[in-house]
């Protein structure tokens, strides 16, 4: 009777639990109704016991199992896989390692964490787990603490009945009563799922959960009821096309309002929803010429060809002044613009045998000034040379030198310098013979030629 009254109990306790304290968090509860079966033998101890592990299914020589319902727990879930679990069993020892008992009774209440392996093998129907948690366990009128490691799997028949087996170990704090293992088999049911937000639709069934919906969409809902769910309606406050995803199209021109820049004004999809009057591309608010089709680029009025030579000023680099199309709207130096320059050039008088320019050479420098401004796109050359009197080394840096004097008086006279480049070439190139006075003279010359 004594015994009796521990198991009623532990009974209590089991049920108590589970209105106290989730297997899943839709079916957060667990009950598994079974029988269990005690086994002293595979444990590592002394003899009537055997090594660990030894003849672990020997179930005829060693297992004590009692033919009826004989174990029941209650378990809940936690979180991330894991629950805990309250159970209570009961059983008829008459086998103890290799000896035989006379019907000693057996009764043992047990808590256990439980941790789900289901999610990383990534299958629904099996489900395996580890444990462990301890106890109090009575054989007779013998009782002591347990420490228990538990390994079992269920396997589910659907989402809330399934098969139950697990092994434990239990090792005992006392001397007095052996340590053991308990196999259970049993079947278990899962209950309890809730429905968080209240709109009659159970949170395992439920897509949206925290928030009341409809049924129509799983418990979602349609704030704006244009029968779009708002998880899929892109203006979920606002009634809406479903072409649309559910946003309004005010001005019905195809855009929808949120991508709609003129929203009020039927317009263009290629322009996001605004007129363009001209159809030049370019959006009637944006254009300065609305009634009148030009580039985007200059704001939609046609590009202007200030000069008239045929080249529109945004690509003429002389824009003020007439050109050709060749030469980028600038005009071209021809053969007798470039014979003129040299004539001039040519009668630029230096100190003997001097850099220095003659302030006589200025009149002439400032005709080459004029020709050299009606050419401002165009790029010259200033090459100086000399007569054969004198070293070579003498005549190639005097020719430098004049050369770049010419260069210096026409930049600080208005000529850009990156327009101008400079060389000597002493008197290794004469256009006359070094024989005679005129040839010679002939020979001492400046040129300005287009830059190659």
């Amino acid at each position: 009777m004594k015994n009796l009254s521990r198991l009623l109990f532990a009974m209590l306790l089991v049920l108590g639990y589970s209105n106290a304290n989730a297997q899943d968090k839709n079916n957060p509860w667990q009950i598994t109704i079974g029988a269990n079966a005690v086994d002293f033998f595979p444990v590592g101890e002394d003899a009537p016991q055997g090594d660990i592990f030894a003849e672990y299914f020997n179930v005829g020589d060693h297992w004590n199992i009692l033919p009826s319902l004989s174990t029941i727990s209650v378990s809940k879930y936690l979180s991330d896989g894991f629950s805990f679990g309250v159970a209570g069993s009961l059983n008829k020892i008459d086998k103890f390692g290799d000896d035989s008992r006379d019907d000693l009774s057996y009764y043992g209440i047990d808590g256990t964490i439980k941790y789900s392996l289901q999610d990383l093998i990534g299958c629904k129907t099996f489900d395996p787990y580890l444990g462990v948690g301890g106890g109090y366990t009575w054989v007779d009128e013998i009782g002591a603490g347990t420490l228990n490691g538990t390994l079992g799997f269920n396997i589910w028949f659907n989402e809330n009945i399934g098969l139950t087996v697990q092994s434990s170990y239990k090792h005992s704090f006392e001397d007095y009563l052996s340590t053991h293992f308990q196999h259970t088999a049993g079947i278990s049911i899962k209950f309890g799922g809730s429905d968080t937000d209240g709109d009659g639709i159970y949170d395992k069934d439920d897509a949206c959960p925290d928030v009341a919906g409809l049924a129509a969409f799983n418990g979602c809902p349609d704030t704006d009821g244009d029968g779009i769910e708002d998880s899929k309606d892109d203006c979920p406050n606002e009634a809406g096309l479903a072409e649309f995803n559910g946003c309004p199209d005010t001005d019905g021109d195809g855009v929808a309002d949120k991508n709609d820049n003129c929203p009020t004004v039927a317009g263009l999809k290629a322009l996001a929803g605004c007129p363009d009057a001209d159809g030049d591309g370019v959006t009637d608010a944006d254009d300065k010429c609305p009634s009148v089709a030009g580039p985007a680029a200059n704001q939609g009025c046609p590009w202007p060809d200030t000069d008239g030579d045929g080249v529109l000023d945004k690509d003429d680099k002389c824009p003020t002044v007439k050109g050709t199309v060749a030469n980028y709207g600038c005009p071209e130096v021809s053969d007798e613009v470039q014979k003129t320059l040299n004539a001039y050039a040519k009668t630029i008088l230096f100190d003997t045998g001097k850099s220095s320019i003659k302030t006589q050479s200025a009149a002439v420098l400032g005709d080459i000034i004029k020709i050299l401004n009606e050419y401002p796109n165009s790029k010259f050359t200033v090459e100086g040379h000399t007569d054969s009197v004198g070293s070579d080394a003498t005549n190639q840096k005097l020719s430098e030198a004049r050369a770049g004097a010419v260069k210096d008086y026409l930049v600080t006279n208005g000529i850009d310098a990156s327009r101008l480049s400079s060389i000597g070439y002493g008197e290794s190139k004469p256009i006359d013979t070094n024989a005679t006075s005129k040839g010679k003279a002939n020979n001492r010359r400046v040129e300005i030629n287009l830059a190659k």
